[in-house]
């Protein structure tokens, strides 16, 4: 009789190792939590966290969904049918992805994880930070002096109650950075911040669309979650270098591979000749009004003057004249200059400066000006001083 008690529970045990799932079952919540469990199970402790932490680098990076349940849910369509192996994988290829300075193969580095959050928290949660605020630096790219700056970086940073930077290490603060610009959302990224080395986004000019930037200005929100707060910070109105931005390739349209036919003018019977199109300025708007403005800080007025063919500025002697015109300009400092447009062998560029004329008088202003292409060169010809 003993004995068959003892085949019984034998049988019973094997039956329930058998069990155990080997690979994701993605087919609802519940089925998708057992899974991963029973694979996590198998595992050796610290392989253990490391599938853990796997599978919340995937959660956070890996899906594209707004909420806890809403991501658990697409990450488990995304990993059904996948084995341990494969998951690594694929974290793998996420965290390089993203930027994250985590490997499958390297020590623990995001402490205890658990994407389901239904467990009892460790002794020492890394992400239980006590920060009272968020403190965010931005900085410019360097670039060339033609082009400006390329992009921004951004840098989050948790301060304390005393408006210093909070210590810690070893956390996975999921750090997420919002891009809009007059109202319009552009974009959004995520990050892991795991100390105060936390080196932030970068921001390419070069991946921003010009034409969803409004006013060469956009707004950051920066929002950082640890285990009881969610920390959030906008700056608002970050100037942009406009000439970075992305501008679209104009599309190429042909309807057909075979030349049209020549037009023929009905009344002498001869095909008119079509004039070439201009050729597009070498130089650029920006550098000529810089040119412009350098020319009158330095008095040059005569080179200022060849700049330009504005009819409103007249003659020369009426250009330069010390009481109407710009020879009274001793000194300018310019602040800003942009080119809000350029298309079509015409452009606008604006220009914030600084005037000092002879008496020692400053005057601000903000001003756009007018430039079209002649002779596959830019002139000036308008000049409006903006409120």
């Amino acid at each position: 009789m003993k004995f068959i008690k003892y085949c019984l529970l034998i049988s019973l045990l094997m039956f329930t190792i058998s069990c155990k799932k080997s690979k994701v079952d993605g087919s609802n919540r519940m089925s998708f939590q057992e899974s991963i469990n029973d694979m996590a199970s198998s595992l050796p402790t610290l392989q253990q966290v490391k599938f853990n932490e796997a599978l919340y680098i995937l959660k956070t990076f890996g899906v594209e969904a707004d909420g806890d349940i809403a991501e658990i849910t697409a990450l488990g369509k995304l990993l059904d049918g996948k084995k341990t192996p494969e998951i690594l994988a694929l974290a793998d290829e996420v965290a390089k992805k993203n930027g994250i300075a985590w490997s499958s193969t390297a020590p623990p580095s995001l402490g205890e994880m658990n994407i389901f959050g239904d467990v009892a928290a460790s002794e020492k949660d890394p992400n239980d930070i006590d920060a009272a605020g968020l403190n965010v630096v931005v900085r410019n790219i360097a670039g060339d002096s033609l082009t400006g700056s390329k992009g921004l970086i951004v840098i989050p940073q948790l301060m304390d109650n005393n408006g210093k930077k909070v210590e810690f290490e070893g956390a996975a603060l999921e750090t997420i950075m919002e891009i809009s610009s007059g109202g319009t959302k552009i974009s959004t990224s995520k990050n892991l911040m795991q100390d105060p080395a936390f080196r932030g986004f970068t921001i390419k000019y070069s991946s921003l669309p010009r034409e969803k930037i409004f006013e060469n200005k956009i707004d950051i929100k920066l929002s950082v979650k640890t285990t009881k707060k969610l920390l959030q910070m906008i700056k608002m109105g970050i100037p942009v270098n406009g000439q970075a931005l992305y501008t679209p390739p104009a599309p190429v349209v042909s309807d057909s591979i075979q030349a049209p036919p020549p037009i023929i003018d009905p009344q002498t019977g001869e095909t008119p000749v079509v004039p070439p199109a201009p050729a597009k300025p070498t130089s650029d708007p920006k550098a000529t009004v810089t040119k412009f403005l350098n020319n009158l800080s330095t008095q040059n007025f005569k080179a200022a003057f060849d700049a330009s063919e504005n009819p409103n500025w007249g003659s020369y002697d009426k250009f330069s004249n010390p009481n109407s015109g710009f020879g009274s300009v001793k000194n300018i400092n310019v602040k800003n200059i942009s080119v809000p447009y350029n298309k079509d062998n015409s452009a606008n560029v604006n220009v914030t400066y600084d005037v000092t004329d002879k008496n020692g008088k400053v005057t601000a202003l903000n001003v756009t000006y007018g430039l079209k292409s002649v002779n596959n060169s830019w002139k000036i010809t308008t000049y409006k001083i903006n409120n």
